[in-house]
């Protein structure tokens, strides 16, 4: 890794030496600067684009080019005509000044270019050819190579450290909600620009009059040729592991015209190669956002679905079938009808080992060493329809439907040296209906309307059966040692003890009904402010029942009649919740600086019924919030937040009875149980400099959290019993973020930064406990964009965690160094390769460490060529497993996951 390292820093010597600057300044025939002309080199030998540049705020603009070279100098500013220069490099830098004329003269310089960056407002257009090393296979290498764009850990697209929340393709949506179907399917080849769209707003009526500072979107420009006809393509492929054969389909068609837009996109392998997982189905909103989301109002319906033992990156076996389209219409100017469907299909064979140290001695909790297998299979669909009708410019109405069904079963063998084999099963059939209604109405330039409404219904229905080992001789002893671990939370909850097994079930049934509404009215009193008066309602209704028995050996059901929890085996529960508001926001620009103070008026009301027994409350509360931001030039800015937040928990923490979690971890819940406060600070600065190519961002925030609704938990053995009440000791957490890239001609640098320090305050055995924790990680990255010479890119993840948890303490240190390689060979074969090697060192447990390995080998006769061929291996040094450490405020643990042997695998890819 050193050599490497050294080498690239050489090449990155003999780059700079290889080239001087060429400078100078860009004025308009007055003398004043043009800020954002586009300055381009034009190799006169080659013909082709050697360097580029953009000037700041006073016309400056910089260019790196070769010795001894002869170029042609471009200048190009909207509304001016276009100048040019011929220019001989020899051995020193240059000073080369422009002034442009009015576009008013009959004769124009034609460009001969097209240029790499340009920037319209807040639109920032990239060329994707200009950025293109010949490797990119899809819209995802594309989005890589561009400056100021980087894709995240978890897939999502990021531009300027915000995350891109909507994708189009000519305007049109993609899969509205998610943008990695789109970044792992749409064909490289059929880019021509990427728009960045900051400040988004998808109500042109509103843009004046909302903050859309966070809103970032793009859109994906297609190549001529790639419009009224279908593209995309087709691979088929297969290989051999050591248990199984590998298979592997993929379709990906699109067609795209100006009225109508279809899509589709299919995948079915067992390579363990995702479009989607699992979370990101769990995750996909479908664009839905909830109007009540800046009124100082949460309140969790909670998610009773499957907890997944893997996430599908740490499996020994995994097969998936996708099947996703999406299509838009515009039948005219007025009307566009849009809609998804997708179905997500997953079979996965997982195994897992750890060791757990409780580190509390007066806990009295063994060591607990496990060894888990698991299958799991989940069938996921999503279903949305959308339209948008905008007869004119003064209204808009728009409608929304999104339907989500699941078919989820996970099947469980644990070994426990405390409890023995245990054998689980969990499956749930959830659903849910979400409906959006919006309309939008310019009443005159200075008075806008705007009604948002959300409906929700959602179904859950989990089930949980556990079968346990018994032994019945045991049973009557007084001494707890002599007796099986489960035997003493067995006589708690009532179970039949003299059978050979003890076999749990669990039925939980979960619905919720939900309407979210709001009227506002915007009052635009001059140019420089507007107001903003709110009003809206949060209506919520949910139902949870469940109930606790054993099957005996019989087939038969007995239901336990325990004493624990006042004989509470049981919920029939209801909670109805109310949230009647108005809010008021004040917007005032002057000079650099936005400022928009604002509140909102709280009238709640909730009641939860139970056991016979009504719980209710009713109280008004006064949320301030605040923004100001300072805009120092067009593409940075500073930016502070405030706000206060009421936050409300789900039916299933006031819920009485009891609920089995799992056979080892029982939850019973306190109807009485209030909303918690929260105090949420924020810092964020963004830049984006394509003068010097700098792209810099940084988030700090803090957040205390008063009247925590917290666990108390308690332990018998391993198995522990958790309730929940209202504390009136505070969290806190603060957490910075950020990020510095920089261009050095064909170098790319930059470093990632993030801090966390939270206070927690948890409660075991009737103790209360401080945790604190303080995370810490850098990532330092360089990387080279060559065209004709092979590419690298170096990457190092370190992280320290230190834990303060109540009795113990604890240090863990990740060290993750990396390295990517890809190289376009005689402009046919494509080969990319990826290491990483990871350790993790703990004052508490043996060091770990773990390598990954993965390489692909493509070969098509061209750009062009309709054939393609790829050899692909994962996994190459064959490791079985990876490992992790971990901590708690009660113990400390090192699991080892297995995963997915080596893979070979031989794929044909047909270019339509």
């Amino acid at each position: 890794m050193k050599i490497v390292y050294f080498v690239l820093l050489c090449l990155a010597v003999n780059i700079s030496f290889a080239q001087i600057k060429v400078e100078g300044v860009v004025k308009d025939s007055i003398g004043n600067a043009l800020e954002l002309a586009n300055v381009v080199a034009i190799n006169q030998e080659t013909k082709t684009l050697d360097s580029y540049g953009i000037t700041n705020s006073d016309g400056h603009y910089k260019l790196s080019l070769s010795k001894n070279s002869n170029y042609k100098l471009q200048v190009s500013y909207i509304g001016m005509k276009a100048g040019e220069v011929l220019l001989e490099t020899k051995d020193v830098p240059i000073t080369k000044d422009f002034i442009l004329e009015n576009d008013n003269a009959l004769d124009e310089i034609e460009l001969v270019y097209e240029m790499p960056v340009t920037i319209k407002g807040d639109t920032i257009v990239y060329n994707a050819d200009s950025f293109n090393k010949g490797t990119e296979r899809k819209l995802e290498d594309v989005l890589e190579n561009l400056p100021g764009v980087e894709i995240n850990e978890d897939g999502q697209v990021e531009v300027e450290g915000k995350v891109v929340n909507k994708l189009m393709v000519n305007g049109k949506d993609f899969f509205d909600g998610d943008t990695k179907l789109a970044t792992k399917n749409i064909p490289s080849n059929a880019v021509d620009k990427v728009q960045v769209l900051r400040n988004y707003s998808e109500v042109g009526q509103l843009s004046s009059v909302t903050n859309n500072q966070d809103n970032v979107a793009l859109n994906i420009k297609l190549k001529e040729g790639k419009e009224n006809f279908w593209f995309g393509n087709v691979t088929v492929g297969g290989g051999a592991s050591p248990d199984n054969e590998l298979y592997l389909v993929q379709l990906k068609l699109f067609y795209y015209s100006p009225k109508f837009s279809l899509n589709f996109i299919g995948d079915l392998n067992n390579t363990g190669e995702l479009a989607l997982t699992r979370r990101d189905i769990r995750g996909f909103g479908g664009g839905f956002r909830a109007p009540s989301r800046g009124s100082g109002t949460t309140i969790n319906l909670g998610d009773n679905g499957l907890n997944f033992l893997t996430n599908q990156n740490n499996a020994l076996e995994i097969e998936n079938k996708l099947a996703a389209s999406n299509f838009s219409y515009s039948p005219n100017k007025a009307l566009d009808i849009s809609g998804f469907a997708i179905f997500n299909s997953s079979r996965i064979l997982s195994k897992e080992k750890s060791f757990v140290q409780y580190t509390d001695a007066d806990l009295g909790i063994p060591d607990e060493t496990t060894e888990q297998n698991s299958k799991e299979r989940s069938n996921q669909g999503l279903l949305k329809l959308s339209t948008s009708y905008k007869p004119n410019a003064s209204n808009q109405l728009d409608y929304d439907i999104l339907g989500r069904f699941s078919k989820d079963v996970q099947t469980q063998n644990l070994f426990s040296s405390v409890v023995g084999n245990t054998n689980q099963l969990d499956e749930v059939t959830p659903f849910s209906i979400n409906q959006n209604l919006n309309y939008y109405y310019t009443l005159n330039e200075t008075n806008i309307f705007a009604f948002e409404a959300q409906h929700l219904i959602k179904n859950e229905d989990p089930f949980y059966n556990a079968l346990l080992v018994n032994n019945p001789s045991n049973n009557d002893d007084t001494d707890p040692e002599d007796r099986d671990a489960f035997d003493n939370t067995a006589d708690a909850l009532g179970l039949n003890t003299t059978l050979n097994n003890y076999d749990l079930g669990q039925n939980r049934h979960i619905k919720s009904n939900q309407l979210d509404a709001k009227l506002d009215y915007y009052n635009i009193l001059n140019a420089k402010s507007n107001i903003n008066l709110t009003l809206g309602t949060i209506l919520s209704r949910q139902e949870f029942n469940s109930n606790i028995f054993q099957f005996l050996e019989d087939g038969s059901q007995f239901n336990p009649t325990p004493t624990f929890n006042e004989g509470r085996a049981t919920n029939d529960t209801e909670y109805n919740f109310s949230d009647v508001y108005v809010g008021m926001h004040y917007t005032l620009k002057t000079g650099k600086f936005t400022f928009t103070p604002g509140f909102s008026l709280h009238a709640y009301g909730n009641k939860n019924s139970q056991f016979g027994d009504a719980f209710k409350d009713k109280f008004f509360r006064f949320l301030p919030d605040f923004e100001t931001r300072i805009q120092f030039k067009k593409s940075e800015s500073l930016t502070l937040r405030y706000t206060m937040q009421n936050q409300f928990t789900d039916v299933t923490r006031l819920a009485q009875g009891l609920v089995l979690n799992n056979f080892n971890s029982i939850q019973f819940g306190e109807p009485d149980l209030q909303n918690a406060l929260s105090h949420n600070v924020s810092l964020f600065y963004s830049s984006f400099n394509l003068f010097n190519y700098t792209n810099v961002f940084g988030r700090i925030s803090y957040s205390k959290n008063i009247d925590q609704i917290r666990g108390l938990t308690n332990f018998e053995n391993v198995i522990r019993t958790s309730t929940f009440f209202n504390s009136n000791f505070a969290d806190e957490n603060v957490s910075a973020n950020g990020r510095v890239q920089r261009t050095f001609g064909k170098l790319r640098a930059s470093l990632s930064a993030n801090f966390n320090y939270s206070k927690s305050n948890q409660f075991i055995q009737g103790r209360q406990s401080l945790n604190e924790r303080f995370t810490q990680g850098y990532t330092p990255e360089l990387r080279t964009n060559f065209r004709i010479a092979p590419n690298v890119r170096l990457r190092y993840r370190y992280s320290v965690s230190d834990n303060n948890l109540g009795t113990t303490s604890n240090t863990f240190v990740t060290n993750a160094p990396s390295i990517e390689f890809d190289a376009y060979i005689w402009k046919a074969l494509t080969f990319r390769t990826e290491y990483t090697y990871t350790n993790q060192d703990s004052d508490t447990q043996p060091s770990q460490s773990f390598e990954t390995w993965d390489a692909t080998l493509q070969y098509r006769k061209n750009q062009d060529a309709k054939w393609e061929y790829e050899i692909r291996a994962s996994n190459l040094l064959d490791i079985d497993s990876r490992v992790r450490n971990s901590a708690s405020n009660i113990a400390v643990s090192n699991s080892e996951t297995f995963i997915q042997p080596r893979f070979v695998s031989f794929r044909v890819r047909y270019q339509l």
